[in-house]
């Protein structure tokens, strides 16, 4: 019995030996590129196995970092144009009360001062972040600065600017604007900024 063990594990070894050779083998064929010299290689397959995997590993490593570089090449935004940086610039900031997301008068007149100028580069997309003051939890915050956003962004439609160059985000008490734990700080983070978004 001992002696039969012994004959049987070197074939049943052998035997997996085989087994696993010709399934690297057979995903070796799959994944390898089509090439007139690799398919008309009259090779033994042993022989042919080892240079189609030399012949592949280059193959696979340049090709996830060129992908990398077309699409980070891609993915950055054009520079903005003397014209549009010059609008982006001349965007102003629109004010909150506290705890609200209502346009005060002083925001109305601010967003019709926007309108004109975004009327007179109907190409340009303009993006609206809202953002609020350190005051209230991080979840209250982001929802009113959303809020924020859409108010001048509703506001601004009714003005005849379309949907479709408007976007908005917001940013709660994130990118605070001024520095500072008083009313003269929070008034200036309770707001509105306008961006370019290519």
């Amino acid at each position: 019995m001992k002696l039969n063990l012994k004959r049987l594990v070197p074939v049943l070894c052998t035997g997996v030996f085989i087994v696993s050779g010709c399934a690297k083998q057979q995903s070796v064929k799959t994944d390898q590129p089509l090439a007139p010299s690799a398919t008309t290689q009259s090779a033994p397959a042993k022989a042919a196995a080892p240079a189609t995997t030399q012949q592949t590993a280059p193959a696979t490593s340049a090709l996830p970092s060129s992908t990398i570089k077309s699409e980070q090449i891609q993915s950055q935004p054009a520079p903005l144009t003397q014209k549009e940086a010059t609008l982006a610039g001349a965007l102003e900031k629109v004010y909150f009360d506290f705890d609200s997301d209502v346009l005060s008068d002083a925001a109305r007149k601010t967003l019709t001062e926007n309108y004109a100028k975004l009327k007179a580069m109907p190409s340009v997309k303009i993006r609206i972040e809202g953002n609020c003051d350190e005051r209230g939890s991080d979840e209250y915050n982001l929802a009113l600065s959303e809020r924020r956003a859409q108010s001048a962004m509703k506001y601004l439609v009714a003005l005849g600017i379309p949907a479709s160059r408007l976007s908005t985000i917001g940013y709660g008490e994130e990118k605070p604007a001024v520095a500072g734990h008083d009313e003269a700080a929070w008034a200036k983070n309770r707001r509105d900024e306008f961006t370019i978004n290519k």
